[in-house]
């Protein structure tokens, strides 16, 4: 009987991916191969969005598409997601629907950052990458709700799952946060530019609660760039 619960706890152990609460300053996240598990889940008490910030940097040599960041609902699998198709385009969907932001140019093998802004009273979206603001366009209205699913480095099909290898992301992301409101370009500005910013109060790099699956890995910003 002993041994029967020890191999239980063993399985148990096994199935279950550790979690962590950590301060990532100074780490980045390696997603190191084409995948449909490899991914980053994140972990918030929150429950409601009235609007959705994010901002993060990255680097990847793929030409293929790719998923960024994932945010499900049980109701909307694309409830906030940000996605680069093949085109020189970022897509940003929100609840469902989606908005292309077009003309952008993603050097491969070079470092990036993104922020992107979603307002759910009015259903405008916006996009900065490196320093510069896009054009502001209408994707839809009416705040997130429900327990979120957030994943970074892959695409949800279904509520924490339904990964698709050829949307995965290859490559490495740091500094990674969320807000539940409308960042200021003030703000925004400040990230770009390395400078001090209000972290965010729904993903903070500096406080972020997460789980690594598959052949993701946590290294020192210093020692990959």
């Amino acid at each position: 009987m002993l041994k029967l619960q020890m191999e239980k706890l063993l399985l148990f152990l096994v199935v279950i991916a550790p979690c962590w609460t950590a301060d990532l300053s100074g780490k980045v996240v390696i997603f190191s191969r084409e995948s449909n598990s490899d991914h980053v889940k994140l972990k918030t008490s929150k429950t409601a969005l009235s609007s959705v910030s994010t901002c993060l940097r990255f680097k990847t040599d793929l030409t293929r598409a790719y998923s960024l960041l994932s945010v499900a609902t049980a109701s909307h699998f694309n409830d906030f997601l940000l996605f680069k198709p093949e085109t020189s385009a970022v897509r940003v969907h929100a609840r469902d629907d989606m908005a292309d932001f077009q003309s952008l140019v993603l050097a491969p093998n070079t470092w990036h950052s993104m922020c992107s802004t979603w307002n759910a009273e009015n259903g405008l979206a916006q996009l900065w990458l490196n320093g510069s603001p896009t054009i502001k366009r209408f994707i839809k209205t009416g705040q997130i709700t429900g327990a979120l699913s957030a994943i970074l480095g892959q695409d949800q099909d279904t509520f924490g799952g339904g990964f698709d290898a050829k949307q995965s992301f290859v490559g490495m992301l740091h500094n990674f946060h969320m807000w539940d409101h409308v960042l200021p370009a003030s703000e925004i500005r400040q990230y770009m530019n390395g400078m001090y910013f209000t972290p965010g109060n729904v993903f903070s790099w500096k406080d972020l609660q997460y789980e690594l699956s598959g052949s993701v890995f946590i290294e020192n910003v210093a020692d990959v760039v």
